[in-house]
């Protein structure tokens, strides 16, 4: 492991928070008028969950992730913690036909964007641990499928079916880069896409929103904001869609404003940095000390590009419109400090792996 790779790897988590937050500013400011009479209200409070999930992110990087495989009562308890928070967030009034928080007076939680979290380190767990026996179709497929199964059922029934795709798509990857083979996750790859195709074609609202021109009036305006754009925008501060002609300008559509005031080269730019950002998880992950510390960081950083490419993709009207915010761009708080604790995750693999390497080398040298 090269200390290089974690200083860019920093460095480019740095650039796509710095980024986000220029975006986000001018985004979310038309809305923060409307909304709370206060053009800053948005930016203030995610400096407030950004200087929460530093913290986050450099306890996560100081824990030593080998505690998540080596106490299990401490992963099972995580399991069980979240699983009551999905649960519990029906207790709670649905926001726009969905119950996905857990409200407690300014606080505001989304367990769904925990589960993600959880389903990684869970499977990381279960799957390191069941070393050669994961080409078993029982301890390879099966089970952990049921454990999948069981943290996406309650955000299937919020509902919320962006996070459903993730915990879904992230759990295959990594049953997949364990060596479970492909003719065994089959039968839960199918059962589970027949479900969510259950779930939106029965809905008219969704299929709507699928087949119907009239009823994408979001992604429209999106595409009419990236559309306005040329190589450099139209200039920080000075695009139209966020003037409540685009909804969700702050959150799920934040992406677009970027586009249509910085132009081509933020797009292109913003790509690049979260192709690197998993390029660079992919080179830690390979030189990772143990398969838990690989497994953890493919689905850690999966989770990010997965939802980035996403949400642009989305933007672009190049996939079906479903609500899911871009990582370190988007206005929440439960979504970045998830996004810094995969970070900080993360880092913990590869300063441990470096450490083992350069004592390693050294033991080396004395012995010579």
């Amino acid at each position: 492991m090269r200390k290089s790779a974690l200083f860019w790897f920093g460095l480019i988590v740095t650039a796509l928070v710095a980024v986000g937050l220029v975006v986000l500013s001018s985004a979310s400011e038309a809305n923060a008028v409307r909304l709370h009479d206060d053009p800053y209200f948005f930016i203030k409070r995610q400096f407030t969950y950004l200087a929460i999930g530093i913290a986050v992110a450099t306890a996560t990087a100081l824990f030593d992730y080998r505690r998540w495989r080596d106490s299990e009562f401490l992963t099972w308890g995580l399991f069980a913690v979240v699983l009551a928070m999905l649960v519990a967030v029906f207790g709670f009034k649905a926001v726009n036909g969905s119950h996905r928080w857990i409200v407690l007076g300014p606080i505001r939680v989304q367990p769904s964007e925990l589960a993600k979290m959880t389903t990684v380190i869970l499977l990381a767990m279960w799957l390191d641990k069941a070393g050669w026996r994961v080409e078993l179709f029982r301890r390879g497929a099966l089970l952990p499928a049921i454990l999948v199964g069981i943290i996406a059922m309650p955000v299937l029934l919020e509902p919320d079916f962006g996070s459903v795709m993730v915990i879904g798509a992230v759990g295959f990857l990594m049953m997949f880069v364990s060596g479970t083979r492909l003719l065994h996750m089959l039968p839960f790859v199918l059962c589970g896409a027949g479900v969510l195709a259950f779930k939106v074609l029965t809905n008219a609202n969704r299929v709507a929103r699928l087949f119907d021109e009239s009823k994408q009036y979001q992604v429209n305006m999106a595409l009419a904001a990236i559309g306005n754009s040329n190589v450099w925008g139209v200039g920080l501060g000075e695009s139209m869609q966020k003037h409540l002609y685009l909804p969700e300008a702050h959150t799920d559509f934040v992406f677009a404003v970027g586009a249509e005031e910085l132009g081509i080269v933020f797009s292109i730019g913003v790509v690049l940095l979260f192709v690197a950002f998993f390029a660079l998880s992919v080179y830690i992950a390979r030189h990772a000390i143990d398969r838990f510390g690989r497994f953890l960081v493919i689905g850690m950083a999966f989770i990010i590009f997965f939802q980035a490419m996403f949400n642009i993709g989305v933007v672009c009207k190049a996939l079906p419109t479903k609500g899911m915010a871009l990582p370190f761009f988007s206005y929440g708080g439960t979504n970045l400090l998830s996004a810094f604790f995969a970070v900080g995750t993360i880092l913990s693999v590869g300063i441990r792996s470096y450490w083992d390497g350069k004592h390693a080398t050294m033991r080396k040298v004395f012995v010579r």
